[in-house]
């Protein structure tokens, strides 16, 4: 199948052999008794030839002013039909038939009949292969949308461009079929094109809607599955390369690029109890560990030529192995539709489409209802900053600059090769704010993380001097941008109460997620980019140095609440030649899990949420590489086993210790007990709960060198259980430790009434957890 315009020849004008009674899109092979045929001479009144030739050429504006049902005079009608594919066509009236004259030789035909009041009909085409098929004619049919509707695509946080847009099955009249509907202001003519018609522009030209920009086509009888594009003559009058559907809900697999029938998800949802507690959840006061995904590479079947698993399939594995992996939920990889595998998603073109890699969209909401059913929430990256250049995306979509801004200082992403969305835009920040609240209301997802937050608040953004556009007040401030995502997480929150928006944004502008009444952006939650990158500085480097680098563990503790902050070991990590985690340890390979456990620990006892690229739960050696499974014979080993153990081990101490996740956010939460001890490189604190006596002790020991009878200070006397010691045995570990805890003396240390004396495991934190 190609998704091309075919070649327009005009097709011979010889009749075939007699016509054969048909009914609705079936093909009958002997011809049955026949209704009576009405032969009439064809009306010339009110048909211009200039508009036949413009039809024909697939250069007419108005299509509807020519093409089906026509009074030319009072009870004289005419069916006008262009059907290329026809050696003779017919006019079925009931049990009438009007031969339709051949008007031009590439296949206009029209049939002329007195009627009175607005004719019922059916179009019986006569292929060249002898075959009829009767159809309804997508022309006897008025306009599907109404004005209110066009009026709201421009209502930034509504979602009308899910229910308006796109190819939507609907029934007009008792007659089932899909309405196409597509926003493209600036274009002297759109088509749509597909599988269903030969890929053909003159077949289904759409009726547009002036005051909106809006083309529009009911198309009755098309069966989901079939795929299809918008054939565009740009405002110069040239024809654009054929766009796929901005609004389409599913997409062919790639490299194939066209949109695919399937309309708006119905999916056979049995998360009720999930969605119901949803909208209660209280995220800031909650465990939040993230399991970050590419489900390309998760896991592959290599005796299957190293496929994919399905969306099926991975709601069998991956949603037990979180689940055992005590995560509470899983960031997915961008999985709406993108043409380039090595962009991870982050190049989509399809925002409104589940990638078909995996399955089908219900094959996606099977996915989503395998997780709410384990108790496991589901975060999208979501990429509202940038798209990509292919020809068949959004891209000069109207032949104008439609979606992007047309001054590349402002429209064009240098970094990435991208355009980026224009967000002054009313329609276009109205359609990024829909897409928002699409993956939430009607794939019931539970968050977004948006994408490279900082690239769309600067204008500036990796630009130098001269390649950018100060905005109105001369500032580098993206206004349109700021406006765009505060409306946007507004909308998400009002409208799916109990979801959460997380920025990935690496600089320090302030308040990103404070609420927008506050004058912030209105995120859930910011990832941490200064926290990892300084602790990951610190950690890599050879213990005999990390003395000169202590400042690197106890900065972030400066900023920790200012924020609702998610610390993230994330993908972008592990990859451009990062290496891994493990990796990244120095020493020996003793020493490197070591290091990594103990930075791990260190990670779960710090304020904050939780997330971690995957793979780097066992210790993955070589760098992510999307194209492969990710090494689980690794398994086999102890330390990597030990290492798996121990982040599982993590998690669940996590969310049953309410000292650990209750004030993440919170700087009542956090305690200071050893800060300046970067002779020995040891750091510790305590973390409380909200209710008194809540506390967890955090140790981390970040030297090669055992420390007997380390003196710590602590808030409140009682018997300190060692709930993690990422040295024990059973992780790998040297097991040197304090015998399952410890009782604190009043003896006072580090300005505390009580202490407690330790013995500190060689790179190794401790978690110690109050009890009573």
């Amino acid at each position: 199948m190609t998704d091309e315009t075919s070649a327009r020849t005009p097709a011979p004008q010889t009749r075939a052999a007699p016509l054969r009674a048909a009914t609705s899109a079936a093909v009958s092979d002997s011809p049955p008794s026949r209704p009576a045929r009405v032969t009439t001479q064809a009306r010339q009144a009110g048909l211009h030839p200039d508009a036949v030739e413009a039809i024909m050429a697939a250069n007419h504006g108005d299509p509807f002013a020519v093409l089906g049902p026509h009074e030319v005079a009072p009870g004289q009608w005419e069916v006008r039909a262009v059907l290329p594919e026809a050696r003779a066509a017919t006019v079925l009236l009931g049990e009438t038939r009007i031969d339709m004259e051949r008007r031009h030789p590439a296949g206009f035909f029209v049939g002329a009949f007195a009627h009175q009041g607005r004719p019922d009909y059916r179009l019986a085409v006569e292929g060249w292969d002898n075959t009829e098929r009767v159809r309804r004619d997508p022309y006897e049919f008025g306009p599907t949308l109404q004005q209110l509707e066009i009026q709201l695509l421009r209502d930034v946080g509504n979602d009308a461009v899910q229910r308006v847009l796109g190819a939507q099955a609907i029934t007009v009249g008792g007659i089932d079929g899909f309405r196409f509907a597509v926003w493209a202001p600036n274009a002297r003519r759109v088509s749509i094109v597909g599988d269903f018609n030969d890929w053909d522009g003159r077949r289904h030209p759409m009726r547009l809607w002036q005051d909106g920009g809006v083309w529009e086509l009911f198309i009755p009888d098309l069966p989901t599955g079939r795929h299809y594009k918008f054939e565009i003559r740009g405002p110069d009058g040239s024809l654009l390369p054929l766009k796929a559907d901005p609004v389409a809900f599913a997409a062919q697999q790639p490299p194939e690029t066209a949109s695919r029938l399937n309309g708006r998800p119905a999916p056979r949802w049995r998360d009720e109890a999930w969605m119901q507690s949803r909208g209660k959840a209280d995220h800031r006061h909650s465990p939040i560990s993230i399991y970050e995904v590419h489900l390309g590479s998760w896991a592959r079947v290599p005796e299957e030529g190293n496929r994919y698993l399905t969306y099926r399939e991975l709601a069998a594995r991956l949603i037990p192995y979180v689940k055992e992996m005590g995560f509470t939920h899983i960031e997915l990889l961008p999985i709406t539709e993108h043409p380039f595998d090595g962009s991870w998603g982050y190049q989509p073109v399809s925002l409104f489409a589940p990638t078909s890699r995996f399955g089908s969209p219900d094959d996606f909401a099977e996915f989503v209802n395998a997780a709410h059913e384990a108790g496991i929430g589901l975060l999208l990256d979501w990429v509202p900053g940038h798209f990509p250049l292919d020809a068949h995306g959004l891209g000069q979509f109207d032949g104008t600059h439609l979606y992007e801004h047309a001054d590349p200082r402002q429209g064009f992403h240098q970094d990435w090769g991208t355009y980026i969305y224009n967000f002054g835009r009313t329609e276009v920040a109205a359609f990024l704010a829909a897409n928002a609240r699409f993956w939430l209301e009607e794939y019931h997802l539970d968050g977004l993380r948006v994408d490279a937050v900082a690239s769309m608040l600067y204008l500036d953004y990796s630009r130098r001097a001269g390649e950018w556009i100060p905005n109105q007040y001369g500032g580098n401030e993206n206004l349109d941008a700021i406006n765009f995502l505060r409306r946007t997480n507004e909308a998400t929150y009002s409208h799916a109460p109990g979801t959460m928006t997380v920025a990935e944004e690496s600089t320090s502008w302030p308040g990103v997620s404070h609420p927008t009444y506050t004058g912030g952006l209105g995120f859930g939650f910011k990832w941490n980019m200064g926290w990892m990158h300084d602790t990951l500085q610190f950690i890599s480097k050879d213990p005999v140095h990390r003395r000169y680098h202590h400042h690197d563990l106890t900065f972030g503790l400066l900023y920790a609440f200012s924020e609702n902050f998610i610390l993230p070991l994330s993908h972008d990590e592990v990859v451009h030649g990062k290496g891994s985690l493990i990796g990244k340890m120095p020493g020996d390979r003793w020493q490197k899990f070591a290091n990594l456990r103990a930075y791990f620990g260190f990670m779960w006892g710090h304020p904050g949420k939780k997330l971690l690229f995957m793979g780097g739960e066992f210790g993955q050696e070589r760098e992510w590489n999307h194209n492969q499974s990710l090494d689980w014979h690794l398994l086999e080993d102890r330390f990597h086993a030990g290492l798996k153990d121990l982040v599982r081990d993590l998690n669940r101490l996590y969310v049953a210790t309410p000292a650990l996740h209750a004030r993440d956010t919170e700087a009542g939460g956090f305690q200071w007990l050893v800060a300046d001890d970067a002779d020995n490189n040891v750091i510790a604190w305590a973390r409380k709960g909200r209710n008194e006596g809540e506390i967890a002790i955090v140790v981390s020991n970040f030297t090669p060198i055992p420390r007997h009878g380390y003196r710590i200070g602590v808030p409140a006397p009682g018997f300190y259980r060692e709930a993690i010691n990422t040295d024990a045995e059973v992780y790998g570990g040297g097991n040197v430790g304090n015998y399952g805890g410890v009782e604190a003396s009043c003896e006072p240390s580090h300005g505390q009434s009580c202490s407690l004396t330790l013995s500190l495991p060689p790179l190794g934190t401790l978690i110690l957890v109050r009890e009573g």
